[in-house]
């Protein structure tokens, strides 16, 4: 990076996008003095800006993927890209270090993980998109794929294209453009499940899969994997297998320890690294 380059200042940020002139940069730095606040708050406090438009000036200034309120078409379900700054996101945030210091460290052994649950109803995508959204405010490419191909849905909370996807890939199908940007996001992509395949099973248990998920982990930094819950039949298990890696999702108040136990022995079975069990309150 050229050491001569310097980010510019919250004052020149939003001189340049909301209007600010020059006098009243100058007003608000004359009023940070004299009362001893923060610039922003200056500014706030002057009725030159809303406390939201500070929010995303600062963003800018340090490079954080976030959009403003009003040009905003995200999903409500996306909590940590709506309200990044609420302090419940925190817990998201510890997720993603302990995932990164864990199971998804870096190294030779770096694996996707797929997110699994016992149960319909677990908050399983919920947690995988919001889980996929706090990677991408990291340095470096995101990529979340929707292995649920008996009810997919991620691509309705992202706003992309159903399909072409991964049913399509699996079946021997060349799919052009089959990884989808986010906007808004521009860390993430989202590999959608694409057309409903009669075959989920038989689709997942091919080879290619495995093939498919090492290419992608050399092409992004992180790669994580929502599936079908356990109650549909064993492609949760197998989705798992192929990544090496899955977190379980139970939810608070109605998941059964018993089937959480179960899916837990089944994938000890086949020597996946659990990441761990998370109760979900949303």
């Amino acid at each position: 990076m050229d050491a001569n380059v310097q980010d510019p200042s919250l004052g020149e940020i939003l001189r340049r996008t909301k209007g600010l002139t020059g006098e009243q940069v100058d007003q608000a730095l004359e009023y940070q003095r004299a009362h001893g606040i923060r610039f922003g708050e200056a500014v706030v406090a002057l009725g030159m800006a809303r406390p939201e438009d500070i929010i995303w000036a600062l963003s800018q200034q340090f490079h954080y993927p976030y959009a403003p309120v009003s040009e905003r078409s995200l999903n409500d379900e996306l909590v940590v890209a709506n309200s990044p700054f609420s302090e419940n996101i925190e817990a998201f945030r510890d997720l993603r270090t302990q995932l990164l210091m864990g199971v998804m460290a870096e190294g030779d052994n770096r694996r996707p993980l797929a997110i699994v649950s016992a149960n319909s109803g677990d908050g399983k995508s919920f947690i995988a998109a919001n889980l996929a959204v706090a990677f991408s405010q990291l340095p470096g490419r995101t990529l979340l794929i929707d292995a649920d191909l008996r009810s997919p849905r991620l691509h309705e909370v992202f706003g992309v294209e159903a399909s072409p996807g991964l049913s399509g890939i699996l079946a021997g199908r060349t799919e052009p453009n089959v990884i989808k940007p986010v906007g808004h996001l521009p860390n993430l992509y989202l590999l959608p499940a694409g057309v409903q395949a009669p075959n989920p099973a038989e689709l997942l248990h091919r080879a290619a899969f495995s093939l498919l998920l090492r290419e992608l982990l050399a092409k992004f930094d992180h790669v994580l994997v929502d599936t079908p819950a356990a109650t549909h039949g064993p492609d949760a298990r197998i989705i798992a297998a192929h990544c090496g890696a899955a977190m379980v999702i139970g939810r608070k108040g109605e998941s059964r320890v018993k089937p959480m136990q179960e899916l837990v022995a089944h994938l000890n079975k086949s020597k996946i690294h659990i990441a761990g069990a998370l109760v979900n309150e949303y």
